[in-house]
């Protein structure tokens, strides 16, 4: 899990020429030290981000670096990949690293890094990806902070806060509803009634 794959030299490299042409980089990582030379070469966000200690966390907070923690993700890869044929080693590894996982994103939320939602969503399942609203909850966040992290949150890492992330004038009219309210229970938002994209309805059960 923990070995770079790109010298330090080569992600600075990537960076900087995205930089060059305005464009943001993300980092696909697990493994500590991966993160410290991402986050060090410039990168705006780390996919997965699993295994941090504290001076990972600190750079993340010094630098504004999001963490993106897809924490379902290696639940489903427990759950299901041995009836897919993956090997014990695999399956043996994603349950080491769940237990390393979460107790990094309970010390991330803590120290108060930029979280953005993410799903690794096609690793499972189309309409899976509200499962890890409970996951973060159950780590740490509170359930406006999940709820944020998916809306505000990833749209100001997306540079798109202009447009979506939250329900104002002039943007986007991306909207969602559920029966209930998430912030009692955020699981809730695994079961979508109503969702309009753009200004138009595509899905209303409430009108049924």
């Amino acid at each position: 899990v923990g070995a770079p794959q790109y010298s330090f030299e080569e992600m600075k490299a990537l960076c900087d020429e995205a930089h060059l042409w305005g464009k943001k980089v993300c980092a696909h990582a697990h493994g500590t030290e991966g993160i410290k030379m991402a986050v060090r070469a410039g990168v705006s966000s780390v996919e997965h981000c699993s295994l941090l200690d504290d001076e990972a966390i600190a750079l993340m907070k010094e630098k504004g670096v999001y963490m993106v923690p897809t924490l379902y993700a290696v639940d489903y890869i427990i759950e299901t990949f041995s009836s897919k044929g993956y090997p014990a080693k695999i399956i043996d590894k994603a349950k080491k690293l769940r237990v390393q996982k979460n107790e990094s994103f309970k010390k991330a939320v803590k120290a108060g890094v930029k979280i953005a939602y993410g799903t690794d969503a096609a690793v499972m399942p189309n309409g899976w990806n509200g499962k890890d609203f409970k996951y973060m909850v159950d780590a740490g966040m509170t359930s406006m902070q999940a709820i944020q992290s998916a809306t505000v949150g990833a749209a100001d890492l997306l540079d798109w806060k202009n447009k979506v992330g939250s329900i104002t004038k002039g943007k986007f009219a991306d909207i969602i509803a559920v029966q209930g309210n998430p912030l009692d229970d955020v699981n809730i938002l695994e079961h979508v009634k109503f969702v309009m994209k753009d200004g138009l309805v595509y899905k209303n059960e409430f009108s049924k």
